[in-house]
């Protein structure tokens, strides 16, 4: 094979490469070039304001996101767990009024990650640092820090002091 002839060929198989990348990005955006994909943070919320009609909506995985419904047209939309999932928000006949791709990221603050070994501990340092309760830290770090929220959420709703160990 000549030099011109692998060139060329290379060139042949970029098309082609450049060519299926194209077909799949068409075939991953099948929402339309409208769709607007929402991104909420982990354990926080963000508003949407809802269309007219609207009757259902459905959460494609509720681990990811969750959804309420206020009054006037308002959705809260909350994110439950890292991934990405979808809602669809449908009229009384069944016909869909909005579709969204959602995107739960983590949280923006300055976290600092502590691994000790396997075992991994996340702490919030905002503006001192605090143990932080994130998915994906080790069970016992984990466990302690829900114990822990648990106990102060306890606490600020009976007004109760906490119990003595």
């Amino acid at each position: 094979m000549t030099a011109w002839h692998e060139r060329s060929n290379r060139g042949g198989v970029r098309r082609r490469a450049l060519a299926a990348a194209a077909v799949a990005v068409a075939a991953l955006g099948w929402h339309g070039a409208g769709a607007e994909s929402l991104q909420v943070v982990l354990d926080q919320a963000r508003i949407v304001k809802l269309p007219d009609r609207m009757a259902t909506i459905v959460v494609g995985n509720p681990a990811i996101a969750d959804v309420s419904v206020q009054p006037g047209g308002i959705m809260v939309l909350t994110g439950r767990g890292y991934g990405a999932t979808n809602v669809v928000v449908l009229d009384r006949s069944g016909q869909t009024l909005m579709e969204r791709d959602v995107q739960v990221i983590g949280p923006q603050d300055n976290i600092v990650v502590v691994y000790r070994g396997v075992d991994r501990e996340s702490y919030s340092c905002v503006p001192t640092c605090e143990r932080r309760l994130m998915l994906g830290d080790g069970q016992t770090f984990f466990e302690a820090n829900a114990a822990a929220v648990g106990l102060r959420n306890s606490v600020s709703q009976t007004g109760a002091p906490p119990p003595k160990n």
